[in-house]
């Protein structure tokens, strides 16, 4: 089967060669999988069998699609906001909107102008993606645009204290990523829409769900919508636990949800499957904080196969990936431990890997 097959299949809970996979790594991970394979970091997911591929077109561009070499390095997005590189990431060093006034805040303009920069990105993912799922992603959508552009304390205490403006800034934030979304399936053609945005933490949301419902939810669905009238299915990304609110996204018509960041409360991935798998279709859940760094690659296969067991016991329902990235600590043997359990050996990994290398 193709990716593109088998992904579909999934979602149809239709039987399928091997589960689809769709992996994350940490970029040193990437770089030492393309050192250990010998081909270009770039062509990492290829190798490694992922059946999905997508980019994105919104902010989460400028936060991740931006490599920069050494730590301290920047550069400030069309937002006006400033990334620099902490550790592996990009974390934001300068938010526009910090202190911003009410009217400042109703004054601030979003990046129309830039459209086509924006989504050039994906024009080029889609190049030789003929055989795969592809997607769009125009994360982050409401909540988590807004707190970049504002900081996270400060966006929070408009929520409560000012909850019109800040509703109005939500909004502004979803009509972005409404354009967005209807500009890219416009243009390109994809196999689902890509939503997201943090709205929980380790160990419960960042705001009550009740507050979630009055400010976050209506916006988001407006996102949702453009990929519902496209006929696409649309996936969901929140880390955390955002058990509180997995009844309401299937209510707003999310039909894929990642990354079940398993160690958090409520979001045991067989539980999650057992409550609502009929109508969600789960992507994530290997432990990236435990399990993948210092678990033994018995205990990884194990662990993989158990999960993709639970996770397709109705035939479907379930793309293998992380609960994060795959972290720069974990053993090769363990990394390739996983994919064994779904299916896809060491020596088909590198047989790839040999054919980019040929290619090149």
């Amino acid at each position: 089967m193709t990716g593109k097959q088998r992904v579909r299949a999934a979602l149809d809970r239709q039987p399928v060669d091997r589960v689809p996979i769709f992996m994350w790594f940490h970029p040193s991970t990437a770089r030492h999988i393309a050192e250990l394979l010998e081909i270009p970091v770039a062509r990492v997911a290829d190798a490694m069998g992922n059946d999905v591929r997508q980019t994105w077109v919104n902010n989460n561009y400028a936060m991740e699609g931006i490599v920069h070499e050494h730590g301290g390095e920047s550069h400030t997005d069309v937002w006006g906001i400033t990334w620099e590189k902490q550790g592996a990431f990009n974390q934001i060093a300068k938010f526009p909107l910090l202190d911003a006034t009410p009217d400042e805040l109703l004054a601030y303009t979003f990046p129309e102008s830039h459209l086509e920069e924006l989504l050039d990105p994906m024009a080029r993912a889609l190049i030789g993606a003929e055989d795969l799922f592809t997607g769009v992603d125009v994360s982050p959508c409401v909540f988590e645009m807004y707190w970049r552009l504002r900081g996270m304390d400060t966006a929070i205490l408009d929520m409560a204290s000012q909850p019109d403006v800040a509703d109005t800034m939500l909004g502004r934030c979803a009509d972005f990523a409404v354009l967005l979304s209807e500009e890219s399936l416009r243009r390109f053609k994809v196999d689902w829409l890509w939503t997201g945005d943090d709205v929980a933490g380790q160990t419960s949301m960042i705001m009550g769900p009740a507050m979630w419902r009055d400010l976050i939810r209506p916006h988001l669905q407006r996102v949702v919508d453009v990929g519902k009238s496209h006929g696409l299915p649309v996936a969901y990304h929140c880390c955390g636990a955002l058990r509180p609110i997995i009844g309401d996204l299937i209510d707003m018509g999310i039909t894929v949800l990642n990354p079940i960041q398993c160690n958090c409360p409520g979001m045991d991935p067989l539980e999650l499957k057992r409550e609502f798998g009929k109508d969600l279709t789960f992507m994530g859940g290997v432990d990236t904080q435990e399990l993948l760094p210092t678990g033994t690659a018995r205990e990884v296969r194990q662990a993989t196969e158990r999960l993709i067991e639970g996770m397709t016991s109705d035939g479907g329902g379930y793309i293998l990936a992380a609960s994060h990235t795959v972290p720069p600590e974990t053993p090769d043997d363990n990394i390739f431990a996983m994919y064994a359990a779904a299916g896809l050996t060491k020596e088909e990994i590198c047989d790839r890997a040999a054919g980019i290398r040929s290619g090149l």
